[in-house]
């Protein structure tokens, strides 16, 4: 069973109450594919998602144009009434300068990032901006490990920017699959003007 949710242009709570109802009425496992048009109801149905532990997985499909999936696999009954939160960012950048972590294995170093790029989806919080240059550009174009997680986290509104020339140096740039190019000027605003920075 797939339930196909249209809240293109409703404000909080509106999206989180219409998806609650269409949880509701699915008696067989299914998916819930709710469209909105904003970050904060991303957030919101996530979080509606996660109360029902349910997976979700959202992705800005266009400008202003979000889809979030639930995967319903036994009939569910959202507890609780309807909260909408304000937008889940703070004032943090997150900075990946390579595509693993730390010195050692390369391929411990690959599955490190991997798990770090996840645990920072998870956060009750999500950064405002995470930017990746050097070997982390690899991390936002086709064939990455972490694309799902960058995309999710690109649909509740968190900017992901890639190094231009970095992706011109190895040859990447066609194949950028998550968020914008950027240069070496705006990324020193970037960092110098953030609250916190966190550099893996």
């Amino acid at each position: 069973m797939s339930v196909k949710v249209d809240a293109m242009g409703k404000q909080c709570p509106i999206p989180v109450v219409l998806a609650k109802k269409a949880l509701e009425g699915m008696t067989v496992p299914g998916t819930l594919e709710v469209l909105v048009d904003n970050e904060v109801a991303v957030q919101n149905l996530s979080k509606l998602a996660a109360s029902c532990n349910l997976p979700v997985h959202a992705e800005k499909t266009a400008e202003g144009q979000f889809t979030v999936t639930m995967e319903v696999s036994a009939p569910v009954q959202p507890a609780g009434e309807t909260v909408c939160a304000p937008d889940a960012r703070e004032d943090l950048v997150v900075a990946v300068g390579s595509n693993r972590m730390g010195d050692g294995d390369e391929a411990l170093g690959k599955t490190l990032m991997k798990g770090f790029l996840y645990a920072v989806s998870q956060l009750p919080t999500l950064p405002k901006t995470m930017l990746f240059y050097n070997t982390g550009a690899y991390l936002t174009c086709a064939g990455s490990d972490s694309l799902e997680d960058l995309k999710f986290m690109e649909a509740q509104g968190v900017e992901i920017r890639t190094c231009g020339t970095c992706l011109d140096y190895y040859k990447r740039k066609e194949t950028l699959a998550v968020g914008s190019v950027t240069n070496m000027y705006a990324i020193v605003e970037t960092l110098a003007a953030a609250g916190k920075v966190i550099k893996p």
